[in-house]
């Protein structure tokens, strides 16, 4: 089995394969034995012999350990549990509100914001005008108006930024 750790921020990639583990590319014997009686599980790995101690995090794959005194966080995590976390991870560094966007291509017929408004979830920044029906565009988050891209009496695109947004401190 194949799992991705960090360890104190630092990926290493660990192999498995019963008595022998591939890390980083080098292949080495291991042994895992429990004391009876105790937490303590005594980690072979080469000639090198270590006294660990393990807790479950908070959340699947987080581990704190002690390794022979010394304090250690770990996310040892499969293949795929790796790739799921790192993609959300991902999506999730947004900095800040998205810019408010085109839904579809028409004439912007009202820009109710300027640069340094501070605004509210849901409300009304731009009118725009598409298949003879007006379209009141809302913000989705609050946060302040650090750009406007839209002009009344100008037509837009599907997809145009007509408001940048940015987080309020």
């Amino acid at each position: 089995m194949k799992y991705i750790v960090d360890v104190n921020g630092e990926r290493i990639t660990v192999e498995l394969d019963g008595a022998h583990a591939v890390i980083d590319g080098e292949r080495l014997d291991v042994g895992l034995t429990a004391l009876e009686g105790t937490p303590v599980r005594l980690v072979r790995i080469g000639e090198q012999v270590h006294r660990v101690v393990a807790r479950r995090g908070a959340s699947r794959g987080v581990w704190q350990l002690d390794v022979d005194g010394v304090r250690v966080e770990t996310e040892a995590l499969d293949e795929r549990m790796r790739a799921i976390r790192d993609l959300t991870a991902a999506s999730a560094a947004a900095s800040g509100p998205a810019p408010l966007v085109a839904p579809m291509p028409g004439l912007v017929v009202r820009v109710n914001v300027a640069v340094g408004d501070t605004v509210v979830a849901g409300q009304g920044l731009v009118v725009v005008e598409a298949m003879k029906m007006e379209n009141e565009l809302r913000a989705a988050t609050a946060g302040i108006v650090v750009g406007i891209r839209a002009e009344a009496g100008t037509a837009v695109e599907k997809g145009a930024i007509l408001v940048e947004l940015a987080a309020l401190p």
